[in-house]
């Protein structure tokens, strides 16, 4: 039996303006053959065991001719798989759809048309112009700016198109812009028109630049003004001012980099791009079973029973314990009448999936800060257990020891350094591509470090955001000298540390 291919439109550049429908499908494909405006992100909603096909095309640089991406759909389906076909924008938008859909109806394979936001109207938009106005436009026309090189004559009635509605949008007519204004002012359309070009639409390195039908061209040409875009002409680019709302947000422009663990930094990564930001998940540690055993671990899981307290220094951490736990057949009630500390709100938070509340989380998200919430409630006798990393600082366990307490430290992980992200880091940094790199614990200090193998004197350009004030230190010692530090230890505080810093700038 045939498979079925889903041509689905991945929308204009941000990610998040995929349909629900084309999250749907990606999540049961089998294949998924994505082109160079489909974000990359895209490919996560897709099962990890699916495979992965790149066939990017734009300007003279054809990874795959179309008739071989065609070809290509029909022979994965005929081996019965379920095949995405993930294209910028909308399928039928100048997106070849129906070229593909015909060659697929004549294979007798079935597929499904699956609508995106096109680049036509999204990256106007992202751009506070609006394609359609009661004051200004009433009509809109989206015109390719690179006719089909093999046609004989142009099928544009430049004539007729030049005055015929309100707003033009030209899709990919970047290279053909000199021709295309010189077509409209031959063809009455007034040279002091708005006009306006859109780059990256919707994304983070949207660039825009207005002028009018007249002089439009000659100012691309002079800032070397660069495909992929959509120009727009009409009365609706003038009161752009008035409607921007992309590329006024606060980190708009700013270029950061978060070195949490994969599985951390999209939590950080949304916050930010919230702000605006253009975001570069390249994580500098990762998490690893222990680097010996779990014999100290497995020994305190079978004497559960005998501990006071229970203590958590990280979400990692929490993770790691009941993950273990589970191992021995156990469950949170395993933990029996150990209270529960957590040093910050998101590692508290981290227990609720286990029906678990911590009894102490401390104002101040640190050992130091840990240690005194914890001080008035111990007696002496208390026997604590702390499953954390074997890199942590040793000061929460010795300080709880001066109390009286007796603490046992178990090496519940390891973090060790993402050598698989060391070339990505030192070519971000060789092209200057980094404004501010995002810290949230010393040991993602220390291997960036180790990672990059870069200089005090190379990093000068960069800020440094440090989630609290241990980290910032680290960044001291090692001497960097941009340092920003979050008045609250969580993402959130560090998010509002980097929106407050460049507000200041």
């Amino acid at each position: 039996m045939n498979g079925i291919v889903y041509l689905t439109g991945a929308g204009p550049g941000d990610y998040r303006l995929l349909t629900l429908r084309g999250k749907e499908v990606l999540g049961r494909a089998d294949v998924v053959v994505y082109d160079y405006l489909a974000d990359s992100r895209l490919l996560e909603f897709a099962p990890p065991t699916a495979e992965k096909i790149y066939v990017g095309k734009k300007a003279a640089n054809h990874t795959l001719p179309q008739d071989q991406i065609s070809e290509l759909l029909v022979a994965k389906a005929k081996e019965g798989k379920t095949v995405v076909r993930l294209k910028g924008g909308d399928p039928f938008v100048f997106g070849r759809g129906g070229e593909e859909s015909r060659l697929l109806h004549d294979a007798g394979i079935p597929f499904e048309i699956i609508p995106g936001v096109t680049s036509a109207i999204g990256a106007p938009a992202y751009a506070g112009i609006p394609v359609t106005d009661r004051t200004a436009a009433s009509s809109f026309a989206v015109v390719t700016g690179h006719e089909d090189p093999t046609k004989a004559e142009s099928s544009i009635h430049w004539d007729k198109l030049a005055t015929a509605v309100d707003t033009l949008v030209f899709l990919m007519g970047v290279h053909n812009l000199p021709a295309i204004t010189e077509k409209l002012m031959a063809n009455g359309r007034p040279a002091d028109t708005p006009a306006a070009l859109v780059r990256w639409g919707t994304k983070p390195v949207q660039e825009t630049l207005t002028g009018t039908v007249g002089d439009i061209a000659e100012k691309a040409a002079a800032c070397q003004f660069k495909p992929p875009a959509v120009f727009i002409v009409g009365d609706v680019v003038a009161p752009r001012p008035s409607m921007q709302w992309f590329d006024t947000k606060p980190l708009f422009g700013l270029s950061i980099a978060v070195t949490r663990t994969h599985a951390q930094a999209p939590a950080l990564t949304q916050q930010l791009e919230e702000l605006g930001a253009r975001c570069l998940e390249v994580p500098t540690i990762r998490i690893t079973p222990p680097t010996d055993d779990y014999e100290a671990l497995d020994a305190a899981i079978d004497h559960l029973s005998d501990y006071d307290w229970l203590i958590f220094t990280s979400t990692n951490g929490v993770d790691a314990f009941f993950r273990r736990l589970h191992g021995h057949q156990l469950d949170s009630r395993a933990l029996g009448k150990a209270k529960l500390a957590a040093i910050g709100s998101a590692t508290a938070k981290a227990l609720e999936p286990y029906g678990l509340t911590a009894d102490v989380v401390p104002s101040a998200y640190c050992a130091e800060g840990l240690a005194a919430a914890l001080e008035p409630l111990l007696n002496g006798r208390e026997r604590i257990l702390i499953p954390r990393a074997k890199e942590a600082r040793s000061i929460l366990p010795d300080t709880l020891r001066r109390y009286g307490a007796s603490v046992d430290v178990c090496e519940a992980y390891c973090t060790l350094p993402a050598s698989e992200n060391g070339e990505a880091l030192k070519d971000l940094l060789q092209h200057k591509a980094l404004d501010v790199v995002t810290f949230t614990s010393s040991s993602a200090v220390r291997s960036f470090l180790s990672l990059t193998e870069a200089s005090s004197e190379a990093l000068q350009d960069i800020t440094f955001a440090c989630i609290g004030p241990i980290t910032a230190r680290t960044c001291q010692e090692a001497g960097l000298k941009k340092i920003i530090t979050a008045k609250t230890y969580t993402t959130k505080g560090l998010a509002e540390c980097i929106r407050d810093w460049r507000l200041k700038e």
